[in-house]
């Protein structure tokens, strides 16, 4: 979209004709939606939808991750303007993604924001559009994959994160962002020996045949090796990709509830996902952005990076297909 074009619709998250393009508007005002997509619930010819979940009820210590979703996209401003850089390809332009909003749910009935959460994902799917999902507490990442395998069947997953949410819970009633992945292995919903986590530098007794590549071992082996590896795990099938913040270095991003030292730096993680390109990603997720634990804002700047680098994951999976 033209700079003369954004100037006389005033706003384009909500006059923008038609879903593709870019956005040439001040970073510092209009509405806050991720990378100036347009505000919709229609999904008619939609690629990808953007969409938050504003969940922080599931944490184990610090509580925050509710204002994730809003910080992220008001990162996202900052970065609207230009094709990503390192990628061939130029999603803005050759997908129509939409900024679908947050799920809406009861804060005080925790019991049934699984399902809603589930259905929301659901109804994206069956439009025929993909998801990438601003958190939120790692739980909602479980009630997100249930939506994906009634579609895909299990699926493999990659996993960065500080720590395996892979301890013992074997009660699908309780809400613990401690044991999503758990839940995920147990039920099927996801197939351990396609599923890989990076970047985990805390101890988990049984990882129920999930292939780990810890944090030392990206450092001393390289983000080529983590990649190949990764790539080897998950081959050609559907596969979901979510980024815990906290698999980034407390020095990079302080604002999340359960910062780990020694984790990845940003430029290493920025490597990973681009050369990650070639997985059958049909789906993903930033979460446990935490922003009253920062500032700075710098952790809300990385869940944007994050999340823009997960489109364009997404976009080449399309174009591969």
């Amino acid at each position: 979209m033209a700079l003369e074009d954004a100037k006389s619709e005033v706003d384009t998250a909500f006059t923008r004709k038609g879903l593709r393009g870019y956005a040439f508007e001040n970073a510092f005002g209009g509405a806050t939606s991720f990378l100036r997509r347009t505000y919709t619930k229609d999904l008619t010819g939609v690629d990808l939808a953007i969409t938050g979940v504003p969940f922080d009820q599931a944490v184990t210590h610090r509580t925050g991750t509710r204002f994730g979703p809003r910080a992220i996209r008001e990162a996202s401003a900052l970065m609207p303007y230009d094709p990503p850089h390192g990628w061939p390809t130029n999603p803005l332009e050759d997908m129509a993604i939409v900024d679908y909003g947050d799920v809406a749910f009861d804060y005080a009935k925790v019991s049934d924001f699984p399902d809603t959460l589930t259905a929301h994902i659901r109804g994206i799917l069956k439009a025929g559009a993909g998801t990438i999902t601003l958190g939120g507490d790692h739980y909602i990442t479980f009630p997100i994959l249930r939506a994906y395998a009634e579609k895909y069947g299990p699926l493999g997953v990659i996993h960065f994160d500080a720590h395996s949410d892979l301890w013992p819970d074997d009660d699908l009633t309780r809400i613990d962002h401690g044991t999503m992945l758990y839940k995920a292995v147990k039920t099927g919903i996801v197939d351990p020996t396609r599923s890989v986590q990076i970047g985990i530098r805390t101890t988990t007794e049984d990882y129920l045949g999930v292939h780990v590549i810890d944090a030392r071992e990206v450092h001393e082996k390289g983000i080529n090796a983590a990649v190949a590896k990764a790539k080897d795990i998950v081959g050609d099938k559907a596969t979901y990709v979510t980024f815990d913040i906290d698999a980034l270095d407390p020095s990079v991003a302080p604002g999340t509830g359960t910062p780990v030292w020694g984790g990845l730096h940003s430029w290493q993680a920025a490597a990973m996902l681009r050369d990650l390109a070639g997985i059958n990603m049909v789906g993903g997720d930033i979460v446990e952005v935490s922003p009253p634990y920062d500032t700075t804002g710098a952790t809300a700047i990385a869940g944007a990076h994050v999340a823009y680098e997960l489109i364009c994951l997404y976009h080449w999976a399309r174009t591969q297909r």
